[in-house]
């Protein structure tokens, strides 16, 4: 049985028309492709990459405060020690001893002026740096002779049982004479006050010499106060 088909029905005329439609479209929408306007991206900033960051960062600095420095004294001690006791005994140099000096506030008494000497200040030597030492009469065995046998042992010192050593310092000055006599580290007020006038009464010594004029040198003494048995 043969299928009929409607005139209306029948695309096989309109095949070419719709052909035609498609390339039409197709040629449109290439044409609109082309011409169709992309969307427009700036770029973006990175940055310039060469610029360096600063940190401002606070630096805490740490000044530390050097120790205080301690100043000896000057090494102007007579090499032995003069022992003094409450007996008299024999001088022997073996009992002599070296001890250093240690900073203590001085005992001042007032000095015996000449009224020769001159009242312009004139520079004290030390005895390490003179070039001629000052010379007692005796040499250092006349002092120390001298000294001992004109000690004598306070006798309330005696009774408390106190003893010690005491350190006096003097300036023998241009003529000779002993000035400026004090105690630079003591014991007790009766031993620093017996050292005190024995080393006052010292005889003038020769003295000492710097670049062939006489000048005054100060000098120390230690004196050791000795109870025995």
């Amino acid at each position: 049985m043969k299928t009929k088909k409607s005139p209306q029905a029948n695309l096989e005329k309109k095949r070419i028309i719709f052909l035609e439609i498609g390339l039409i479209l197709s040629l449109g929408i290439c044409l609109a492709a082309f011409e169709w306007s992309s969307e427009d991206y700036s770029k973006s900033d990175l940055g310039n990459l060469t610029k360096t960051l600063s940190f401002d960062e606070d630096i805490q600095i740490t000044i530390q405060t050097p120790p205080p420095v301690v100043v000896p004294p000057p090494p102007s001690v007579i090499p032995e020690t003069l022992l003094i006791t409450d007996k008299k005994t024999d001088d022997d140099p073996d009992d002599f001893i070296t001890d250093p000096v240690g900073p203590v506030s001085p005992i001042i008494i007032t000095p015996y002026i000449p009224e020769d000497i001159p009242e312009d200040p004139v520079e004290i030597i030390d005895w390490v740096k003179v070039e001629v030492k000052p010379a007692f009469p005796g040499g250092e065995a006349g002092l120390l002779k001298f000294i001992s046998d004109h000690t004598k042992y306070p006798e309330i010192c005696r009774e408390n049982g106190i003893q010690g050593k005491v350190f006096v310092q003097f300036v023998i000055g241009a003529d000779g004479i002993v000035t400026n006599v004090s105690v630079v580290k003591g014991v007790d007020k009766y031993l620093d006050e017996e050292a005190l006038r024995v080393v006052s009464s010292l005889p003038a010594w020769t003295p000492g010499k710097q670049r062939g004029k006489s000048v005054p040198v100060s000098y120390i003494i230690p004196i050791k106060f000795v109870l025995s048995n």
